[in-house]
């Protein structure tokens, strides 16, 4: 059984609001924790369609690389309760290009067109009475195709002997790929590079140099909750249930694919059972909307567990990399040459390259950096976001090379890293000065927590004992736009509407504690409005860990703006100054005389009614400066830093070559915890979700085939597999510009989960493994290979 034990450094300041008010710094129970536990919680898939719906299902390509001759529906079409069948073909007749959707590149179609991308890209679809004959009938289609050569992995992409695309196709939601358009003969669909002084030269001059090859597989998310989508036409709009977590961009996507003013599109959602990127941007939505707009009837379009694996995984990539030290220790260059494996379809794979490329060099001081970070199309599942947005992958490398940095050195792996962090107001590599990111802290809390100066276990002769350390970085999604609306009901309770998801991160709960502080109310008696777009304003996104920053400054402002409203009415009644005047939880008073209103009765003597509102709108809008063509580098690459670190003891099986934790220990600078009680839970979770890509999560293909895409096959932890001591730690270096000083922690402890395992094998057994996820069988074969040297 795991324990989860406190740290000194997780001590923060809890007396910040009293208990009534259930603010800032209060550890407020989720509010919907009992109906997730319960099973009482009404998910998406748990509506009730409109009458009269269809249910889709798709007959899936066999080809990872086709040309579609002829696709033969007519036995489907005869099924009893079968109502149309419908190709890639019928589709670009009814709509033309616009079936291509995709936030960075128009590259992916609701069904394939002409070519098959991948293995189980959708070819055809069937609209039927029931899913159950909708599936039959697709199993009844058949597909004549000319097979092309494939392209399987990132190095024979780059080979250029194949081509996934004919041209890339930029979309209009990223402007700054626009000069992308009609580039042919390349599988490259983006190209970051990072420049600081002479990398090459520093190195030459460089008296130790380490380098290596790591790889991360790509793995799949593997939300309990399957993604589900119901469209229907309602009074000549087209409306829309889904598991999303951008609304907004579903929105105006459908808007641009059925060519209708915004207005005509309503997306709603309900909590979200998980989702960690995986329903973001174009899944089932595009191919909904275009059947339920083309039949003027409802249809829904749930997926199995084996579908999900093949609508998103996580990015497959391989870094080729090096970092050198001059005579005294310090870092004079990194070189990283970071591959990222996009799948068929770009999906958000650019922003991925370029913010992890960004932080290649790792969260430390180094004087030059050479970095190219690529996107590559390649024909398999198309990759896109996933907690960390590919920043895990670039950390397993950095953090490799400088443990190994270290230890060739002669210098302990903890105390070289915290001589070459990056502190407050020094600048990175990127350009971008650091503030709110304070790794020193990270780094000496998690390696104070399991101990690291206490002497390590000697073993058994069969089990072996070691420690390891990482640290993680990683930009926060910038720039992006959050609004929220705030209505105060007569009775001093409010109603807040913001487009953020709630997905079992909690963002519900601590946006109504942002208004509790701010209204000096209870933020029980805040209620969110679920994302729906004819009622909750615009949100760029739920991901990245931005919420807590972006939509928590727009609720701080949207409150503030409510608090200043009632201020003035109460001055009004008064007769005296707004500034006379305090908010406190018994009501408005007058600080010269005393004098206190209630709320409520503020409100109704402002409109003279019973059950009167009173309504605020605000917007938050983050900003940068692109980065520099030429080197890569921005003054201002993103609005805040998440900074962690992780440190773990561990025991190696030399028999097995399993890996038993100890002890881990996750911290993460989360700028101010608004709710200490989710910001460990989130700690924590990230932590366990990084365990799994450690030590078991991977896809496996074979040509294009993905072959272990069930939960029989696809190993993930199980509660035998998790640490028997887990410490979160708060670490609080308050952001200027945050919401009470808050930032995100969503993504914090997953990124340096990998290396620090890494590290503490390398320290048990004095092997270097640098591929994931370190199975029995990996960790088994370097062991042999460390007795044959």
């Amino acid at each position: 059984m795991t324990e989860i034990v406190d740290h000194p450094y997780a001590q923060v300041d809890r007396s910040a609001a009293p208990p009534e008010v259930q603010g800032i710094g209060q550890r407020r129970r989720r509010f919907d924790a009992l109906g997730r536990v319960r099973g009482t919680i009404r998910y998406t898939g748990d509506e009730t369609p409109p009458r009269g719906t269809l249910h889709a299902a798709v007959h899936r390509s066999t080809m990872p690389h086709a040309r579609i001759l002829s696709v033969d529906t007519d036995e489907a079409a005869a099924v009893t309760g079968v109502f149309s069948v419908v190709t890639g073909r019928d589709l670009h007749e009814l709509f033309g290009d616009r079936i291509y959707t995709g936030p960075a590149f128009a590259d992916q179609p609701c069904l394939a067109v002409d070519k098959t991308r991948y293995v189980g890209e959708p070819v055809a679809a069937v609209l039927a009475s029931d899913r159950a004959v909708a599936q039959a009938a697709a199993d009844l289609i058949a597909v004549e195709y000319e097979e092309l050569p494939a392209v399987h992995d990132v190095r024979s992409a780059l080979e250029g002997s194949a081509f996934v695309h004919d041209e890339l196709r930029p979309s209009s939601v990223f402007a700054d790929l626009a000069h992308l358009g009609g580039v042919r003969d390349t599988n490259i669909a983006y190209e970051y590079r990072q420049v600081l002084g002479d990398a090459a030269m520093e190195a030459d001059a460089a008296t130790t140099t380490v380098s290596a090859t790591t790889w991360a597989p790509p793995t799949h998310h593997v939300p309990i909750e399957l993604p589900s989508t119901t469209a229907w036409v309602e009074s000549g709009r087209l409306e829309m249930l889904s598991t999303t977590q951008t609304p907004s961009y579903c929105r105006q996507t459908i808007s641009d694919l059925l060519a209708i003013p915004l207005s005509q599109v309503r997306i709603t959602t309900r909590p979200l059972g998980g989702s960690f990127g995986s329903k973001m941007y174009d899944r089932l939505e595009p191919l909904t909307a275009a059947l339920a707009w083309s039949t003027g009837k409802p249809v829904r379009f749930d997926v199995t567990r084996e579908e999900a694996f093949l609508l998103t995984t996580r990015h497959g990539c391989e870094v080729v990399a090096s970092m050198s030290a001059d005579a005294n220790g310090d870092i004079v260059a990194v070189t990283s040459d970071v591959r990222y494996d996009t799948g068929a379809f770009a999906d958000v794979g650019p922003r991925i390259a370029a913010k992890s490329g960004l932080i290649a060099a790792g969260p430390y001081n180094v004087r030059s950096v050479d970095v190219v970070s690529r996107c590559i199309y390649t024909n398999k599942v198309s990759a896109g976001p996933f907690r960390g947005f590919g920043v895990p992958q670039i950390t397993w490398s950095h953090e490799t090379l400088i443990d190994e940095l270290a230890r060739e050195l002669g210098e302990d792996p903890y105390r070289f890293r915290r001589r070459h962090l990056l502190r407050e107001g020094d600048v990175a590599s990127v350009g971008t000065p650091m503030h709110s990111a304070d790794f020193v802290t990270s780094i000496d809390s998690v390696a104070d927590a399991i101990g690291w100066d206490d002497p390590t276990p000697s073993g058994d002769g069969r089990w072996i004992h070691g420690k390891g350390i990482a640290v993680g970085i990683k930009a926060v999604l910038t720039p992006t736009i959050a609004n929220a609306t705030l209505n105060l009901n007569q009775d001093g309770s409010a109603t807040l509407l913001i487009s953020t998801v709630d997905m079992g991160q909690g963002s519900d709960t601590i946006m109504a504690q942002i208004v509790g502080e701010v209204l000096r109310i209870d933020s029980r008696r805040v209620h969110v409005v679920p994302a729906d777009t004819d009622a909750t304003p615009y949100d760029t996104i739920t991901a990245g860990s931005r919420s807590t920053y972006h939509t928590g400054n727009a609720v701080r402002l949207v409150a503030e703006a409510m608090r200043t409203k009632l201020l003035g009415f109460a001055a009004e009644q008064l007769e005296v100054a707004a500034d006379e005047l305090q908010l406190g939880a018994d009501g408005i008073r007058h600080v010269p005389t005393d004098k206190t209103l209630t709320v409520p009765d503020v409100v109704r003597t402002k409109y003279g009614a019973r059950g009167a509102t009173v309504t605020t709108a605000e917007n938050f809008t983050s900003w940068w400066h692109p980065y520099d063509k030429g080197t890569g580098r921005s003054e201002k690459v993103t609005e805040h830093w998440f900074a962690g670190a992780v440190a773990v003891r561990i025991a190696v099986d030399t028999r097995t070559g399993r890996i038993h934790t100890h002890h881990l220990a996750v911290a993460g600078d989360v700028g101010k915890a608004i709710n200490p009680a989710l910001v460990e839970q989130q700690l924590t979770g990230s932590a366990i979700m990084g365990l799994g890509h450690t030590l078991f999560d991977q896809l496996v293909l074979d040509n294009g085939q993905m072959i272990n895409a069930t939960l029989l096959d696809y190993q993930l932890p199980s509660i035998k597999d998790v640490p028997d001591r887990l410490t979160p730690i708060i670490v609080e270096s308050a952001h200027r510009d945050g919401p009470f000083g808050a930032k995100g922690v969503g993504e914090t402890g997953i990124l340096p989960i990998a290396p620090a395992y890494a590290n503490a094998l390398r320290d048990a057994c004095d092997v270097r493994v640098t591929q994931l996820p370190l199975t029995p069988e990996r960790v088994l074969h370097h062991l042999d290979a460390r007795e044959a040297r």
